[in-house]
C-alpha cells in the first residue's frame, strides 16, 4: 500500500484549513497513518526542497515554509500519490481548477496552502525526513 506526505503550509494553518483539508482526504477513502503540527527547521526545509536548490526561488521556498507552523500528514491507500496530487491541484493560479484544494482555497503562486509528494520516490524520502517510524500507525 502506498503512502504519501501531505503538508498544510503556514498560510493554510494560519487560515484554519487543517480540518477542512483533512476531511477531503478522509472522504476520498484514504487512511491517515501519521500527523503532527511542527515548526520546520531551516535545515529540514533545505533538504525537503532539495530538488529546487538550483532554482532562483529556492530560498523563498525555504523562508516561507519555515515562517510558521506546518501540519504534516501521511496518507495511505492505493495510488495515493497520484490521487493526492489530483486532489491538491495545480500550483499555477491560472490552472487551479475549482474542486481541487488549491482551486478552492488559493489564488497565489507562493501562498498555495498545501504540499503533496509528487512521486512515490519523493513520498518515501519526505516521509523519512519528517516522520520517525514510531510516529506512523500501520
Amino acid at each position: 500500500m502506498e503512502q504519501t506526505l501531505v503538508m498544510i503550509k503556514p498560510d493554510g494553518v494560519k487560515r484554519h484549513l487543517i480540518g477542512t483539508i483533512m476531511q477531503r482526504f478522509e472522504q476520498k477513502g484514504l487512511t491517515l497513518v501519521g500527523a503532527k503540527l511542527v515548526l520546520m527547521s531551516n535545515e529540514k526545509a533545505m533538504i525537503h526542497y532539495i530538488d529546487h536548490r538550483e532554482k532562483p526561488f529556492y530560498q523563498d521556498l525555504v523562508s516561507f515554509i519555515t515562517s510558521g507552523p506546518v501540519f504534516m500528514m501521511v496518507w495511505q491507500g492505493e495510488d495515493v500519490v497520484k490521487i493526492a496530487r489530483l486532489m491538491i491541484g495545480e500550483v499555477d493560479p491560472l490552472r487551479m481548477i475549482p474542486g481541487t484544494i488549491r482551486g478552492d482555497f488559493t489564488s497565489h503562486l507562493s501562498l498555495n496552502v498545501i504540499h503533496g509528494s509528487d512521486s512515490l520516490h519523493n513520498a518515501e524520502r519526505e516521509i523519512a525526513l519528517h516522520f520517525d517510524a514510531s510516529e506512523l500507525i500501520e
